[in-house]
């Protein structure tokens, strides 16, 4: 649970900007944009497209501000997607990832107007909106009939936070019930392949919902086709503790500006 002070820290966090990437049923869903001090729509620059957690019924952009904010003072565009969930909308995972797809191609064909590298364009996410990221670079099954297929929704590079990967039927996995009809092409753990982006996962030794056993069979898949992945685990930590507690926040705002910096994505860590 988040301390008073801490609240209080997170909820004075603001977008730049607010941008509608599609319209469902008359009901507006928005991206939530974070830029650099002094950003001008000339500027190309890396961006990275967070999706909240929620096990696809729930959650709230808000969540990751936070991470938006501290990349935007690194140099990058950063994002966070308001989606369809099943508490508002009766909405399943289904319908979670063919907005993770809208929001990925929304933001790379208005790359112009944001001031976005269209070839530097990161997914990230926090619990199933970590997966739903993921889902963006290993499937291509999931898309809303309203989207034009010519626009490219595969990030460049995954920065997942406890993110839920396999969803398959085994004892690491998570959701398997609610994706069981399609789970094999939902799955990020069973779609990898030799076009997935380099990946970084951060995840606690205690998550019972994002278990490192199945991080580590996802690093062996990454490995056997010879892709780049990061796991860090924080050993005693449990679902989400990089939301509870600021040190945690910090340190794992340190290690995912390290990774992007190492694949090109910001010029320098945060000392």
């Amino acid at each position: 649970m988040l301390s008073p002070l801490y609240s209080s820290q997170e909820a004075e966090i603001k977008p730049d900007q607010f941008e509608f990437y599609k319209t469902v049923d008359g009901k507006d869903f928005d991206l939530h944009i974070f830029t650099p001090e002094g950003h001008q729509p000339s500027d190309v620059r890396p961006a990275i497209v967070f999706f909240h957690g929620g096990a696809w019924r729930g959650g709230n952009p808000r969540s990751l501000y936070p991470q938006c904010r501290y990349l935007a003072d690194r140099g990058m565009i950063a994002i966070s997607v308001k989606y369809r969930v099943r508490s508002r909308d009766g909405t399943s995972p289904r319908e979670c990832v063919m907005d993770a797809n809208s929001a990925m191609r929304w933001v790379r064909a208005n790359s112009d107007q944001l001031g976005i590298n269209p070839d530097r364009i990161a997914a990230g996410g926090s619990s199933a909106g970590a997966q739903m990221a993921a889902a963006t670079a290993t499937t291509t099954k999931f898309n809303d009939p309203g989207d034009d297929p010519d626009i490219d929704c595969r990030p460049d590079a995954l920065v997942l936070f406890n993110p839920v990967i396999d969803n398959g039927p085994g004892p690491d996995s998570f959701g398997h019930y609610w994706v069981a009809d399609y789970w094999e092409d939902f799955s990020p753990l069973h779609n990898i392949d030799e076009t997935t982006p380099p990946t970084i996962i951060l995840v606690g030794s205690e998550d019972t919902a994002s278990k490192p056993a199945a991080c580590r069979e996802f690093q062996r898949q990454m490995e056997a086709h010879d892709r780049r992945y990061d796991l860090l685990i924080y050993e005693g930590q449990t679902h989400g503790f990089y939301l509870k507690d600021p040190h945690y926040e910090e340190i794992t705002n340190q290690a995912m500006a390290r990774f992007l910096q190492s694949i090109g994505f910001i010029a320098e860590s945060p000392n």
